[in-house]
Parts: structure tokens; sequence; C-alpha cells
């Protein structure tokens, strides 16, 4: 499995030969302070950034590879795992080993991809549903489109925005793909990582200390959840071509300042969100009410309701990472990869149907 180093890095343990030396030697030669190659350098951008191998002083003789963590920065990850191309074994696998590869999936050859895993966060229940390589290879051509589309459902809602981004990320090693007849891969994946919280509205404070530098009033938000504190939260400003630019508007000081007002007056006041497009002069409002009990109770849900009912054009850009990882079957070659094509394409084609209906 991936271990945590304490940097913040992970660990991936180095497999036996053949496969282990090769990963590693692609990830060097990848990563090469003297490369020069701009097909290699411009391939850096879609993979997880590595930084050597790593040993641990008890064990010496276990090599593992230092990565970068692509979840790091997400709160609550949500995550998929790929298989693609047209053949998961590589040119020198045996006959024995083919027939294994190919029983697992027959439909890896007509497709081009396989669901290894995923692991969704569902807002509404505050909840992940995980999925295993079981699942991907019991969707079916006919199946494999709403198959996908469970990743990218919130439990409220479909997320179009996640769904648009990734096609835009895939385009691009697509792009790179087309460009290039140096290397091809075998039984490499994508992972896809998204943010499964509404993160414009909410931060996770782990640390009670930080909470109280903040001057957060305690038992306000439960489970340590609490609103940013930097503007971020403005009101909504429309553009010229009448779209409608994601902020909210106000500081904590002024929610905490309706929040204490509320309790002076012994009553339960209810606060709305409201966001408007004043080019068409006309209210577009989406309501939640944070009443008192909100308040002392979890307040999120209900802030998250309202971002992920909101139209998806009124939404930040989603925060969604695309990577190429495991390289134990990457192999030197002088023609374009055609089998990784196919597949991309017909994953693009899957997520732009996904997109579409």
């Amino acid at each position: 499995g991936i271990l945590q180093h304490p940097d913040g890095t992970v660990l991936k343990q180095l497999q036996p030969p053949p496969r282990g030396p090769r990963e590693q030697e692609f990830y060097n030669k990848v990563y090469d302070s003297d490369c020069c190659d701009r097909i290699l350098l411009e391939l850096r951008e879609y993979l997880p950034k590595y930084f050597g191998v790593w040993s641990p002083p008890t064990a010496p003789n276990d090599t593992y590879l230092k990565l970068e963590d692509v979840t790091r920065k997400f709160n609550k990850p949500c995550i998929m795992d790929v298989k693609i191309g047209q053949k998961s074994y590589d040119p020198y696998a045996t006959a024995e080993k083919i027939q294994q590869q190919v029983s697992k999936y027959p439909l890896m050859e007509e497709i081009g991809f396989l669901v290894l895993g995923m692991r969704v966060y569902h807002v509404s229940s505050d909840s992940y549903e995980t999925q295993n390589q079981h699942y991907g290879r019991s969707l079916t051509k006919e199946t494999v489109k709403d198959g996908i589309s469970k990743f990218f459902h919130s439990g409220y809602c479909l997320r179009k925005d996640v769904v648009a981004a990734s096609i835009q990320k895939v385009e691009k090693i697509l792009e790179w793909f087309e460009g290039q007849t140096q290397l091809n891969f075998y039984a490499s994946s994508l992972l896809f990582v998204y943010e499964g919280s509404c993160q414009a509205t909410t931060m996770r404070l782990s640390d009670v200390t930080l909470a109280e530098k903040r001057r957060v009033p305690k038992g306000l938000l439960s489970g340590g959840d609490v609103l940013e504190y930097n503007n971020n939260i403005h009101l909504i400003n429309s553009t010229e071509n009448g779209k409608i630019e994601a902020s909210v508007s106000k500081g904590l000081s002024k929610f905490y300042a309706l929040h204490k007002k509320a309790c002076s007056k012994r009553h339960q006041s209810q606060l709305s969100l409201k966001v408007e497009n004043s080019e068409q002069d006309n209210v577009w409002k989406t309501s939640t009410c944070i009443t008192q009990e909100h308040l002392n109770g979890n307040v999120l849900p209900q802030l998250e309701k309202v971002f992920y009912h909101m139209p998806a054009e009124t939404k930040e850009s989603a925060n969604v990472e695309v990577r190429m990882i495991d390289f134990a079957h990457v192999f030197p070659s002088n023609t374009k990869d055609e089998g990784y094509i196919y597949g991309l394409k017909n994953l693009i084609t899957v997520l732009q149907n996904i997109l579409d209906n």
C-alpha cells in the first residue's frame, strides 16, 4: 500500500524486479535535473512530483519511491483510479499473464479503460462511499457511463463543474500523447481527485489553539468546522457576458455580530445568503435559514446546500487534479501509444456524455 511520510509526501514501496527498478528508472529519467527533453519536461506536469527514493532507518533494504501526495491540499478528497489502455499487460508478458489480465476485464480492449476503484464524499450524509475494482469490472458498455457518474455525485447533485474540469485535464494529457513517440505505457492509471466539500465557505480547524487565536466563539460550530476568516465571501459580481462569478460577501466579524445580535434579542433570527445578478436588474435568490439552533449545531450542511444547488455558472472553477500514476510497465518506443490514446478518447467521450446528459 501507500504510506504517509511525516513531511507530507507519500511512499510507494518498490515492487520486485523488473517492475520496481523499471518504475524507478522512469521517474529518474523524467525528473533528471539535467533533462532538457521537451517531451519529458512537459510530462512532469501530469505526474506526481518525484523526490527520489527513501528507506526507513529500521529497514535500510526496503526501498520506497517518495512522491507528492496529490490529495494533501483537499479537505474531503474524492478519488478515482482509472487504468488506461487497451492492454493491461506489457509486450513481455507470458501467455499465462495475458490470459489472466484479459479474463479480469474482457472489455478493456474494446473500451480502453477500467475503473480500479473510487472513494466519493457525500455532502448530504457527511460520509464516504467506496467502490473497489470488482465494481469497475462489473461495468459494461451500457452501464459504464452511469458507473463513472457515481464518482461525480455529491449526494445532492451531479458535480458538472468537476466533470468539465476533468475533461479539460484529460484532454491535455491526450494532447501530450498525440505529440510523443518515445514511450508506451501499459497498466498505467489516471488518478482523479477533487474537493468533495464546499471549500469556498469552509475549512477544517483541527488545532483548538488556532481556533482560539482567531477568537472563534466556542460551541458556535460543531466538529471543528468554521467559516473562513478572509473576505472570500463576497457578493456576486456580474461580468460582461452575463455570467456570475462566484464569491460570498460577509466577513466573519459581521457574521458573528449578527449571531450575537440574535442571542441578545433571545429569538431565532434568520439570515439569508443572496446571490445577485445586477446586470439583469433581477435578483436570483438562494436562501437558507441559519437559526440559533443551526448556529449552536452544525451550520455547514445548510451552507453547503446553498452552494451545491447554485447554478453551475455561479460557482468558482472546480479544484480538480488528474495525474498519471503507476509506471512499472513503461517501455521505450518509436511510435505513438495508440492503445493509451484510444483509452483516453473513449474516457473523454464517456465524461462528455455524463456532462451533456
